[in-house]
């Protein structure tokens, strides 16, 4: 696709106004600690959030990015996992379902002094760190002595107890996936059992805050909570789950986030005057599997894989775009990947479309409005834009930041938009968005 149109560009008066507000939403949504996503909808800490959030704080208080990780650093389980919700001990237990009484972590041997959730959630949490040591100097080294130990028990635990076969990791809830009701989880999800029976054992709180018709469907809801008990009710054994989960995949998002992690590791280590080449034959181990075993020519992207059943997923999503962030990847792979971005299932660049659609446009399971099945979202909006950066392909690049900001002063701090209209969607004063947009306009990596 040819670039046919300047995009819009936000006045700086604008930018100026939008700033102060990211930053009004940063310093609401802060809980002494920590970030929430957002004070209505998500009450506790999450896990990639916090990285995005991250990036955006270190612009206005580096004390309060490096409070930001280190707090979730403080709920890594012994076993080195990072989980996806900590949560606060001062918001009441039935003010996020699942809450803490649900997840019951605490039951488990090597579990944090607080309580958190059981399952994991895409690793960025290096870069995060990474983009602080380069930016604050003697204080960003200070800092990173305490995080890179953290950083590396956590994909350790990665390596050592979630990959399969083949030596990419398996993920075995949906919401790991961070993109968690995605199209390309309708196969996989499809074997596992609905009970229905289990609407009626707790409420909802995600469809009071956002429509119904924004959010996953009560069905898939209720698979959510199966999977979830039934990890639990194991120990958050992964021995067991890796061989026994109704539900076990291979994301090409989360693998290339992971082998991405590898790369600011090492450039981390470089700069506590460690030895690199560990992170660095890692990050290459891991890109190599994911070319071989989720690059689809005939797709033009990176797929899932059930790993139940070995079957690639056929679903173009977001995810199978993430990977450009990979600096060893094949050139014609890159290449195919930018032409399947800007081809009609994204429509990248082009002056109608907003930032990257979660989900293909031509796909007629494509719904603009609901979370992750269409939906444009800021922070995979900024993964893609960060990998055409890193194949050089700046131009596009720039334009996915300026329809970041553009999202933005057209409709507010929003969870996701609309990819055609821009409309906002999902809760308002979300975290990351406001974070993000900071990072973008005082100068992202």
């Amino acid at each position: 696709m040819v670039l046919t149109a300047e995009p819009e560009t936000v006045a700086p008066s604008v930018q100026d106004r939008l700033l102060r507000e990211a930053v009004r939403v940063l310093l609401q949504n802060w809980h002494g600690h920590a970030t929430v996503p957002s004070r209505s909808l998500y009450p506790h800490q999450w896990s990639w959030d916090s990285a995005f959030i991250a990036l955006g704080l270190q612009h206005i208080s580096p004390a309060r990015a490096a409070s930001e990780l280190l707090s979730l650093f403080g709920a890594q389980w012994a076993d080195g996992r990072i989980p996806q919700i900590a949560f606060n001990p001062a918001v009441s237990d039935d003010a996020y379902f699942p809450g803490p009484s649900v997840w019951r972590s605490s039951a488990v041997h090597g579990h944090p002094p607080i309580d958190t959730s059981g399952i994991i959630q895409p690793p960025l949490h290096a870069v995060a760190v990474a983009s602080m040591v380069r930016r604050l100097g003697e204080q960003g080294l200070v800092f990173a002595e305490r995080a890179y130990p953290r950083l590396v028990d956590q994909n350790a635990y990665i390596r050592r107890r979630r990959t399969i076969e083949g030596g990419l990791a398996a993920l075995v809830h949906p919401w790991e996936t961070g993109l968690d009701n995605s199209p390309a989880w309708d196969h996989p999800l499809a074997a596992v059992p609905t009970d229905l029976k289990l609407l009626e054992t707790y409420t909802r709180r995600d469809v009071i805050h956002a429509g119904a018709g924004e959010r996953p469907t009560d069905e898939d809801y209720a698979r959510y909570i199966r999977l979830m008990l039934r990890y639990r009710d194991h120990g958050y054994d992964d021995d067991w789950v890796r061989a026994e989960a109704e539900f076990c995949v291979v994301d090409p998002a989360f693998n290339a986030l992971w082998a991405w992690s590898e790369l600011a590791l090492a450039d981390i280590a470089r700069r506590l005057d460690l030895d690199d080449a560990g992170h660095t034959d890692e990050a290459a181990r891991i890109t190599a599997a994911m070319v071989e075993q989720l690059w689809s020519a005939d797709r033009g992207l990176f797929l899932a894989r059930d790993a139940r059943t070995g079957q690639l997923l056929r679903e173009r999503t977001v995810a199978g775009l993430i990977p450009l962030v990979l600096p060893g990847l094949p050139r014609e792979v890159a290449a195919a990947l930018v032409g399947t971005a800007t081809g009609e299932a994204f429509r990248l660049g082009a002056p109608e479309v907003h930032g990257v659609p979660s989900f293909d446009l031509t796909d007629a399971r494509h719904e603009p409005r609901r979370y992750w099945r269409g939906p444009t979202w800021l922070n995979t909006t900024w993964l893609v834009a960060r990998g055409l950066q890193v194949h050089r392909h700046h131009e596009l690049a720039r334009r996915l930041d300026d329809d970041l900001v553009g999202l933005v002063a057209k409709s507010g701090f929003r969870e996701y938009f609309h990819p055609l209209t821009g409309r906002g969607h999902g809760t308002r004063s979300f975290s990351w968005s406001a974070a993000l947009l900071i990072h973008v306009l005082v100068g992202s990596d």
